[in-house]
C-alpha cells in the first residue's frame, strides 16, 4: 500500500505547483541539536530569543510531534522574473527581497500544503500535521535529510534542479513511508555567496552571524542598526537577496508557478518614508512587510535614504527627526547628518 502511495503522493505535490517532494524519518537529523547550540552559544542568533526558548523542538523534528513517523518535505519556487541585484544600482529605490514583493508565501504555501494533506488523509487515513516557517521545525536540514536539496554555504537550501529560490514546507505524518536518500554538498570550491555579503555575515562557510545579516537588520532587529553597518545597507528596506541572487546553481531555477509572489512591494524612497501607520497597513497589507511594523519599515527606509547621496531626500528625512519611535528618530537625525556631508 505504501509503496503505492508514494509515487502518487509526489504526483499530487507537482500538481499542487510543488517543484519538488522528498521524504526522510523525524529523526534523520541527530547533527541539528549539536548546531543550533553552537549557534545560540555564540550569540549569532541576536534579537531571536525565540530560537533559544524552543530548542528542544528545534532540535528535535520527533520531540515536537512524538506520533509522527514520516516527514514529507516540499519545495515552492518563487524564481524572481528579473536579476535582483539590478535594483541596487537605483539608490532613490528601496529594495525589497524577492520573496516579500508579492503575497505572503505563509498564506499561499500553507493552503497548498493542507490540500496535499487532505489528499492524504483521504488516500491513507493517516493523521498530518503542516507547517511553513512557522513552528520549531528544522526545515533545512529535514531538506537535506530527504533528498530535496543541501544546505549551502549561505546556510540556505539550493537544488541542481531549482537553485535556491523555493519556499520549504512540510507535512509531518503517522504513515510510515519510504524514505529519500539524503541530498550531499555540491557547492564544491565556490565562495560567491560568501564574497559578495555586504557585511561580511558569514564567519565561516556555512554558518551565519545573524547580527550582521541584512535580512535579520531589516526585519527581526529592533531599535536602531549599529551606525557602523548601516552604510552597508545601501538601500535595501526589507531583506536581502546578495547571496542567493549570486548562487551559480540558479541556472537550473524553476518558474514560480504563483505569480502573487511577484509584486512592486518597494517604491519610491520620498515616498515610503512619508508613510504613516494607516498608509503602511493599507499598502502592505497581505504582504510579509506589514508585519514588521511602520516604525521598523520607515527606519529602514532612513538608512536608504542616508545611504542614496541625494540631497534632494534631506528634508524628508528632517520631517522625521521628532518622530515619536526612538529609532526612527534615531535613523531620520543620521540620515540628514549622512547628507549634509555628501
Amino acid at each position: 500500500m505504501k509503496d503505492a502511495l508514494k509515487p502518487r503522493l509526489v504526483a499530487r505535490a507537482l500538481e499542487e505547483g510543488f517543484v519538488a517532494c522528498r521524504i526522510c524519518k523525524p529523526g534523520d537529523v541527530p547533527h541539528v541539536r549539536e548546531r543550533l547550540d553552537a549557534f545560540v552559544a555564540a550569540g549569532y542568533h541576536g534579537q531571536m530569543g525565540w530560537m533559544a526558548e524552543r530548542m528542544a523542538w528545534r532540535g528535535d523534528p520527533q520531540a515536537l510531534w512524538p506520533e509522527a513517523r514520516s516527514v514529507i518535505m516540499l519545495a515552492e519556487s518563487y524564481a524572481p522574473l528579473h536579476d535582483p541585484l539590478e535594483i541596487l544600482e537605483h539608490p532613490r529605490q528601496g529594495a525589497v527581497s524577492v520573496y516579500a514583493q508579492g503575497r505572503d508565501y505563509h498564506d499561499i504555501v500553507k493552503k497548498r500544503l493542507k490540500r496535499l494533506a487532505r489528499w492524504l488523509v483521504a488516500e491513507a487515513a493517516c493523521e498530518v500535521k503542516v507547517f511553513v516557517d512557522t513552528a520549531p521545525v528544522p526545515e533545512k536540514a529535514l531538506a537535506q535529510a530527504s533528498g530535496l536539496g543541501w544546505q549551502g554555504k549561505h546556510t540556505n537550501v539550493l537544488s541542481r534542479d531549482w537553485g535556491n529560490w523555493a519556499f520549504l514546507g512540510s507535512v509531518f505524518t503517522t504513515l510510515d513511508l519510504e524514505p529519500d536518500a539524503p541530498e550531499v554538498d555540491h557547492c564544491g570550491s565556490c565562495t560567491a555567496c560568501q564574497d559578495i555579503c555586504p557585511t561580511q555575515a558569514f564567519p565561516a562557510p556555512y554558518q551565519l552571524d545573524a547580527r550582521r545579516c541584512i535580512s535579520y537588520l531589516t526585519i527581526e532587529h529592533k531599535g536602531p542598526v549599529a551606525e557602523d553597518l548601516r552604510p552597508a545597507l545601501g538601500n535595501r528596506i526589507y531583506g536581502c537577496d546578495d547571496c542567493l541572487a549570486v548562487c551559480p546553481w540558479n541556472k537550473f531555477a524553476v518558474r514560480a508557478s504563483d505569480m502573487r509572489y511577484h509584486g512592486g512591494a518597494g517604491g519610491d524612497l520620498a515616498t515610503l518614508v512619508a508613510l504613516d501607520d494607516a498608509a503602511f497597513r493599507a499598502r502592505f497589507s497581505g504582504s510579509p512587510i506589514k508585519r514588521i511594523g511602520r516604525a521598523r519599515f520607515v527606519r529602514n527606509v532612513l538608512y536608504a535614504i542616508g545611504n542614496s547621496g541625494d540631497a534632494a531626500l534631506r528634508g524628508a528625512a528632517a520631517a522625521l527627526c521628532d518622530d515619536p519611535d526612538g529609532a526612527v528618530a534615531d535613523a531620520a537625525r543620521w540620515a540628514v547628518a549622512r547628507l549634509d556631508v555628501a
